[in-house]
């Protein structure tokens, strides 16, 4: 069985339900739930909290009565609670010595690829600095047609674009069942789910808190996007106290099984691509590029094609035989221009500060 103690960058998802009572914040559950994120943390592994809560704690304040907020109540209580969600995460983990950071997305950021790019610049920069990031839903802006409608599908699509290898939901049930529990006394949770076939997907049921708008349907829709990009998905009951420590000890959950890891499946996606340009480099950086580095500017020759930031290039050797692909860092136009020049050189070049890389590693398919 899969176990979180193999993780080495995770994502947990927080519900509303679970953070968000009827007087407001559940204080003693955050702190345990700090102290878990701590401990995790404690061992090596990034975390990045996927967390709802900020419509839920603001409705509280503002006392808006009734089970569904028109949309600019729900902005306006998104914009009073989201500054005391922020804070109440800070003053749960500092005494731990976790600095926290807030990020608030949309759907259009995902769908963009430029924007796309830019939040995954900012979470890995967060992680490497040791920072635990709060992820939300920026629902102050957000409308029905750009908002990603439950942060299930959020916090998977923010495991893709991290590269976690665990996501956690934590839920009001402690897995998928192969019926609705509350109404069948018969249904079985099913632990361990190595494909999401049409039956698995026929499992799945609504929403079941009026304070949460994700039910299993959007957490099996979660898993499907997680698992194909090499990451493992539990679900599992949060509303006790400590329920990271509870699964690591061998709690009841439901484990979606990861197809590959996610390294490979971020590999296996760009070498698909269709490349829109070319780069040619030379023979120091071929060297380079097969020890695992990242392609510098220095070591570009030529650049051909029209391609934009985050786009698919082929990397041709010397001789012009392809040695893979990689996502650029730079337009076709930048990388034109700052060809065979040291990193140190780009901001003049350019007139404003740029990547280190023009190809990173992590983008790279040999």
């Amino acid at each position: 069985m899969a176990s979180l103690k193999q993780a080495k960058r995770l994502v947990i998802k927080v519900g509303s339900a679970l953070l968000v009572g009827a007087d407001g914040l559940r204080s003693n559950w955050l702190n345990a739930l700090a102290q878990d994120v701590a401990d995790i943390r404690a061992r090596g592994a990034d975390v990045i909290l996927v967390s709802s809560g900020s419509i839920a704690l603001g409705r509280v304040v503002l006392k808006l009565d009734g089970l569904t907020l028109p949309l600019e109540q729900s902005q306006a209580a998104a914009a009073v609670g989201q500054i005391r969600l922020a804070r109440a995460y800070e003053e749960a983990l500092t005494p731990h010595g976790v600095t926290t950071a807030q990020v608030l997305v949309t759907l259009e950021d995902s769908a963009d690829r430029r924007r796309y790019l830019n939040s995954r610049a900012t979470l890995e920069q967060l992680l490497a600095l040791g920072v635990v990031p709060i992820v939300n839903e920026n629902d102050t802006v957000a409308t029905d047609e750009i908002r990603f409608g439950d942060n299930d599908r959020l916090a998977a699509q923010i495991a893709v674009t991290v590269g976690a290898d665990h996501l956690v939901l934590l839920s009001d049930v402690d897995g998928l069942y192969s019926g609705d529990p509350r109404i069948d006394p018969a249904a079985n949770r099913i632990d361990l789910i190595n494909e999401i076939t049409p039956e698995i997907e026929a499992m799945a049921g609504d929403a079941g808190s009026g304070l949460s708008k994700g039910g299993m349907k959007t957490k099996v829709m979660a898993a499907k996007t997680a698992t194909r990009a090499g990451c493992t998905m539990v679900i599992t009951k949060g509303t006790i106290e400590h329920p990271l420590r509870a699964l690591e000890g061998g709690a009841a959950a439901t484990w979606f099984k990861a197809q590959g890891t996610p390294k490979a499946a971020r590999k296996h996606w760009i070498s698909a691509m269709k490349p829109q340009g070319q780069i040619i480099i030379d023979a120091g950086a071929v060297n380079a590029l097969r020890h695992g580095k990242s392609l510098l500017p220095a070591g570009v020759t030529g650049v051909s094609g029209q391609f934009g930031r985050g786009e698919p290039v082929a990397i041709l050797d010397p001789a012009g035989d392809q040695l893979g692909q990689g996502l650029a860092c730079y337009t076709s136009a930048e990388a034109r221009i700052i060809k065979g020049c040291q990193t140190s050189e780009t901001e003049a070049l350019l007139g404003y500060p740029g990547r280190a890389a023009l190809i990173h590693r992590d983008d790279m398919a040999l």
